[in-house]
């Protein structure tokens, strides 16, 4: 009762189908996986709450989502990404696996993804040189074909709210896993976009958004936008390092793209190896993302087909095949249930979301 059963038993049978992905684990299972929760275990920590690595039963390595403190707002949530993952059904977002009701915080059950965040991976010196363009290529184009999915594919559309480089996971061949579903919202067929409080992570909020408090699919494009820019450059989205008025990161890249200094602030490990061509498209297409009207940015769909043009293009450079438009939508392909946790933990987390110190919303905690 204290952890919103009754609430997701509500939700889940709205949702045909749902009960697949909420396998209900006994809290003397997942204490068993995790040695009684022990410290060792911990795999990721943040103001909210801890992620825990542990082992089933059958084998089975999973992370556990665990928070700190019982809040109402945090159970919200947790019912809130069980039911948006019975709509998911996409090989490139993390699979959850089910929860726990009977502790005292609810507890999310999640596959484990071996390689860490995106973000660590980009801002860490000795792991960055490991990502090529290639590789950067690929992870976007990925994360693209999941939001593509999410707005025009899954059953109800979806709109993640939070994509930022802490919630893509890597598994160990750099296969872009997208997780934390949280605060995402499910759109009604019938509505472009739905009014709420606004939350996401500065740096990466749509300032439209920001201003309206109209959420819409074109929020997430924004937020994709700047992950492109961290591909591209390597420089963190907020870093008082830079001057004042580019210590935003999409500031400074619109400012280097109007002064057509492109060149100065893309990342060393790729400009040796990558066509300078095709890193140019891509700052194009990441300028349209961060349009500051809605209107005027692509949709998910024609960001995720531009990508998988540009990586055909890298594999086959000769060929001059046109893009096969059913193909780029279901590219990744879409195998299962899914669901996304942030086992690094960058940022602390509520139950279900982890931000940076500077996140809008109910849940501001300290970041990487």
């Amino acid at each position: 009762m204290q952890n919103g059963g009754l609430m997701l038993q509500q939700q889940l049978s709205n949702h045909e189908g749902s009960t697949e992905v909420a396998k209900i684990f006994t809290a003397e299972e997942l204490e068993k996986a995790t040695n009684n929760f022990d410290e060792s275990k911990i795999i990721g920590q943040g103001g909210y709450g801890t992620v825990y690595k542990g082992t089933l039963r059958d084998g089975r390595i999973v992370a556990i989502k665990k928070s700190h403190i019982i809040d109402q707002s945090q159970n919200e949530q947790f019912i809130n990404e069980v039911v948006v993952l019975s709509q998911i059904n996409h090989r490139n977002v993390v699979k959850l696996l089910g929860c726990c009701l009977e502790t005292e915080v609810p507890l999310l059950v999640y596959e484990f993804i071996t390689n860490g965040t995106l973000h660590h991976h980009i801002h860490n010196k000795s792991k960055a040189s490991s990502l090529t363009w290639e590789i950067r290529l690929r992870i976007a184009t990925e994360t693209a074909g999941v939001l593509s999915y999410l707005h025009s594919a899954a059953s109800t559309p979806i709109i993640h709210r939070d994509i930022k480089s802490t919630n893509i996971l890597l598994d160990d061949s750099y296969t872009a896993k997208v997780s934390d579903f949280g605060t995402s919202r499910l759109v009604p067929q019938d509505q472009a976009g739905i009014s709420t409080v606004v939350q996401g992570t500065i740096g990466y909020l749509d300032p439209e958004y920001l201003r309206s408090s109209q959420l819409t699919d074109k929020s997430d494009v924004y937020s994709f936008g700047v992950v492109l820019l961290e591909l591209l450059t390597g420089e963190k989205v907020f870093s008082f390092d830079r001057i004042e008025e580019e210590r935003n990161l999409s500031m400074c890249f619109l400012s280097a793209m109007k002064d057509n200094c492109l060149g100065k602030i893309l990342d060393g490990c790729i400009v040796n190896e990558a066509n300078i061509e095709q890193l140019n498209e891509v700052a194009n297409l990441a300028r349209r993302c961060l349009s500051v009207k809605g209107e005027e940015r692509p949709t998910m769909k024609e960001v995720a087909m531009e990508l998988e043009g540009m990586r055909r293009m890298t594999k086959h450079p000769c060929a001059n095949d046109e893009l096969d438009v059913e193909e780029a939508k279901n590219s990744p392909g879409e195998t299962s249930n899914k669901s996304g946790y942030d086992f690094d933990v960058s940022g602390s987390m509520s139950v279900v979301s982890n931000t940076f110190p500077d996140q809008v919303g109910f849940a501001v905690h300290s970041g990487r």
